[in-house]
């Protein structure tokens, strides 16, 4: 019997309609458009604007439009993995609100969150399920409404994230294509680096951490950016070199949509042609959990089946990582 792989059969996505242009930031804090594109890349972002919708209403946009696309029936998903950073609340996985309002009522799900490795997670998860005979059909989401936990008086973080959703469906292959080795790795150095401070069990909400802003992100920029350049670059080459892959073997990048400067210290050190770089930043900012799946959408129409893809990311944690997988399909 051949060798039970797991394949991205669909993917689907979602971002809101409102968009949050560097012309608008311009009169929100002190920037301008010039200094973020040259920074970051980003030229605009997505916001979910209606207060009364959470990262859940992204993900099931996201789900139902890879189920509508794919032709798949709710009811025969296994399993929906959320990967998040900004679940609706804090007890009360947002992943089973999901499931159960895209119609996946066989499924069981959870939310996972590892920052913006979440989804690469995610996809190691949703591998090793289906690899394992156990399940089928397993949808992995990443979606986040970073707009929910940024400080838009603070320039250093409201011009790089936006809000979005993307999702992938997991099945198994026997032609050899699909999930083909990752290297996953954390480091708790960074938890001090990229951290929403208060309202976990360390520091409960109260007055104080509301007035002094402590339920935002904070990020100190020049850490984080020198330890994300050095281990997704350092990361994605190892995977490569592990698997006997040169730059001509390596079909697509998709990597983490965090800043242009990382994408191309990470391309540049696999030694690829910018054509094969995907980026979308300039459009959405950093998604956090929705980049890869957003990339996989936006540019589904160029894979071809057996095409070699090389995911890489770096979060929060610090967590980061790269997954080599085989493309299963032809767009129709």
């Amino acid at each position: 019997m051949s060798k039970i792989t797991a394949a991205i059969t669909a993917v689907g996505a979602y971002v809101p309609d409102y968009v949050l242009s560097n012309q608008v930031l311009e009169t929100m804090v002190d920037t301008n458009d010039e200094w973020i594109t040259s920074r970051t890349g980003i030229k605009e972002r997505r916001i979910l604007k209606d207060k009364d919708k959470g990262t859940s209403y992204l993900a099931i946009k996201a789900a139902q439009n890879l189920l509508e696309k794919s032709g798949t029936k709710p009811e025969d998903i296994d399993m929906v993995i959320l990967a998040t950073a900004t679940p609706d609340m804090p007890v009360a996985a947002t992943a089973v609100y999901v499931a159960s309002q895209i119609g996946a009522v066989n499924a069981f799900g959870y939310d996972l969150q590892a920052a913006c490795s979440s989804f690469l997670y995610g996809m190691s998860t949703a591998a090793a399920y289906i690899q394992s005979g156990r399940y089928k059909k397993v949808i992995v989401i990443g979606a986040d409404k970073m707009s929910s936990i940024i400080d838009y008086t603070d320039r250093a973080t409201c011009i790089i994230f936006g809000d979005g959703a993307g999702a992938a469906l997991f099945e198994p292959n026997e032609e050899g294509l699909g999930h083909q080795d990752e290297i996953l790795r954390s480091d708790g150095i960074g938890r001090e680096f990229l951290k929403i401070e208060a309202g976990g069990s360390l520091l409960p909400a109260s007055h104080e951490t509301v007035d002094n802003k402590q339920h935002y992100v904070f990020q100190d920029g020049k850490t984080v950016f020198k330890y994300a350049v050095s281990n997704m670059a350092d990361i994605s080459e190892k995977i490569m070199q592990r698997n006997n892959l040169t730059a001509a073997d390596v079909n697509w990048l998709i990597s983490h949509q965090a800043n242009k400067r990382i994408i191309d210290a990470t391309s540049s050190r696999m030694n690829l042609d910018e054509s094969k770089v995907l980026v979308n930043i300039e459009k959405y900012g950093n998604t956090t959990s929705a980049t890869l799946p957003l990339l996989l959408n936006d540019f589904e129409h160029l894979f071809k089946k057996g095409d070699n893809l090389i995911f890489a990311s770096f979060g929060g944690g610090f967590t980061w990582g790269s997954i080599y997988l085989k493309w299963a399909y032809d767009k129709k």
